[in-house]
């Protein structure tokens, strides 16, 4: 992307006359004019940011398909991040590398849990230029996804939850958390063919139980503009939770209809939204 663009400041202003007289367009350079124009008018688009997805508890990259299709389908260069869900810290320092990557402006998107990783890595971040929240935490310093879940009434995640005991090669033993398959879409996929969800709910990726009692220790939120989707049926993190999180956030809001899985039982809606973040950051 970068070398692209030092070619097209190193080249264009010798190609101006023959276009110009052929009347094209090079790229995101267009070039017109009328007959009587001593002077051809210059448009520059800047280039696209790059779109980073991150998914979060209970879901895995794919969760994001027909929302990668459409921002692809508009020229937008996207990326979806692999999410361990160890903890907020150690996630954010992988996606972090995953950012070090992508060169040029970025727009980072962050899904439930995902949220608390992109408003970690995106801080101090001067190529992060706008953060879109998908149902998602947008945690304070001090504050944990578990925390901000029990500060309103309405989630029912703990009784759908099925924990299990993962000890990694030579470390200590910890609790995953999965979702129950026959709960599955009840809780987390309500508005997702039943098919589907199921496909959701064998593919799921747990989470460390610990990562959701860990402290946010950053906000890129408070530094960098956000947008947030808040889900008025979902059955993970209260709606009123969302709207706390998001107001307090100045995030511009879109409210929908929808479960949880909102990127993939809306995600016209969802890709809508992120572009309108990217458009503005531009």
């Amino acid at each position: 992307m970068a070398g692209s663009t030092s070619w097209r400041k190193q080249w264009f202003p010798k190609a101006v006359v023959p276009m110009v007289a052929a009347g094209v367009a090079l790229g995101t350079v267009a070039i017109g004019g009328s007959a009587n124009a001593t002077t051809p008018t210059v448009s520059v688009e800047r280039a696209r940011p790059t779109i980073v997805l991150e998914h979060g508890a209970f879901a895995d990259g794919s969760s994001w398909s027909s929302v990668i299709t459409r921002l692809r389908a508009d020229g937008y260069p996207v990326v979806a991040a692999a999410n361990p869900l160890r903890g907020p810290a150690a996630d954010a320092a992988v996606l972090r590398s995953v950012l070090d990557g992508v060169k040029g402006p970025k727009v980072l998107v962050g899904h439930s849990y995902g949220g608390s990783v992109i408003s970690a890595a995106g801080a101090n971040d001067p190529d992060v230029k706008a953060l879109v929240y998908v149902a998602a935490f947008l945690p304070a310093p001090g504050e944990t996804a578990l925390e901000l879940t029990g500060r309103f009434p309405g989630s029912t995640l703990p009784d759908a939850l099925n924990p299990v005991t993962y000890t990694p090669a030579g470390g200590a033993a910890t609790t995953d958390l999965y979702i129950q398959a026959d709960k599955f879409r009840h809780q987390f996929a309500a508005d997702v063919p039943v098919a589907q969800a199921a496909v959701m709910a064998a593919a799921q990726r747990p989470i460390a139980q610990s990562a959701l009692a860990e402290k946010a220790t950053t906000a890129a939120w408070q530094e960098k503009p956000s947008w947030d989707i808040v889900t008025t049926q979902d059955l993970n993190i209260p709606a009123e939770a969302q709207l706390f999180m998001a107001r307090r956030a100045h995030s511009r809001i879109t409210e929908v209809a929808a479960s949880h899985s909102v990127a993939v039982s809306h995600p016209a809606l969802v890709a809508r939204v992120i572009e309108e973040a990217a458009k503005a950051g531009r």
